[in-house]
């Protein structure tokens, strides 16, 4: 098995349940509230961690109670903590999530506290781990200079890069050639081509479109419709897997997807069995709550 390296964030979620989703000026009462911890990048390093994944996170947390959970959820999935920076003077970051109890539809504000101090040393400290890694993942929670010297130094050391372009903001047209694996949703998809995307048509489009930027896959994530998949060989789409239980929440599907893709990336799966894979993790995640207290254990995935 490959080693991943994942560059991302950790935030608290602080998530409100109510039985809608508030609209602007507007007051609901909700039905519970947990903390628990998120983070896009954290998400899917523990997703590939709890799957089996040899991974290696760097980030950037305060020294609080928030970082104390961090750590501890860590070293319970496998991870080696030692890549996480730690700096007294920051706080670690925070997430407010409110979810709709009916449809587990969620609205998420993001304050990466102190990941937003990550910078070009921090990655340089870390560059063995990368050259040492045959797969890198990284997101857009991260500072866009700080992501961008990552995924240039990832493939400079050989590495399979994957940009999961979350939240969508903007990325050097230079930088779209050092991605091996492009993995937007729909709405993702549609800001870089300054398009909304609704029909398969649409879909096949941007994904082309995509390519035509230098990426060498496009992986459109769908939702309850599966993920569509285009490189200049092939095209197809995969079918969400199919759920015994209910979906109770979609917090973090998206980051358990990335980190269960990577992990099958690593395992040397082929393309359409990762995809298979990836999409049979995050719909097993949905059927729990919170983002990484949700994410599946091997087992979980292989006797569900």
């Amino acid at each position: 098995m490959k080693s991943i390296c994942i560059f991302g964030i950790f935030v608290a979620d602080l998530c409100f349940f109510s039985h809608t989703i508030p609209i602007r000026g507007q007051t609901v009462l909700g039905s519970k509230h947990l903390v628990g911890p998120g983070g896009k990048g954290s998400n899917q390093a523990i997703a590939a961690a709890r799957l089996g994944g040899d991974v290696k996170f760097i980030t950037k947390l305060g020294k609080d109670n928030h970082a104390e959970m961090a750590l501890a959820l860590y070293k319970n999935s496998g991870m080696q903590t030692d890549t996480v920076i730690q700096d007294s003077n920051l706080t670690t970051g925070v997430a407010g999530i409110m979810i709709d109890e009916k449809t587990g539809d969620n609205i998420i504000n993001v304050v990466p506290g102190a990941a937003a101090h990550l910078d070009n040393k921090d990655i340089d400290k870390n560059i063995s781990l990368i050259k040492d890694s045959k797969i890198f993942l990284t997101q857009l929670e991260t500072p866009s200079d700080v992501t961008s010297y990552a995924l240039n130094k990832a493939k400079e050391s050989g590495n399979i890069t994957i940009l999961n372009p979350a939240p969508a903001a903007k990325i050097k047209d230079s930088d779209f050639q050092l991605i091996d694996f492009f993995t937007p949703n729909e709405k993702e998809a549609g800001f870089y081509l300054n398009k909304i995307i609704k029909t398969d048509k649409d879909i096949e489009d941007a994904a082309n479109d995509l390519l035509k930027k230098g990426i060498n896959n496009v992986v459109i994530t769908l939702g309850a419709r599966g993920v569509y998949f285009a490189n200049s060989k092939e095209n197809y789409y995969v079918d969400v897997f199919k759920l015994k239980s209910d979906v109770v929440d979609t917090t973090g599907a998206g980051d358990a997807f990335n980190g269960a893709f990577a992990f099958a990336l690593a395992n040397d799966f082929e393309f359409k069995k990762a995809l298979v894979f990836a999409n049979k993790v995050a719909g097993i995640s949905t059927t729990k709550l919170g983002a990484a207290n949700s994410m599946p254990s091997i087992d979980e995935v292989n006797n569900y």
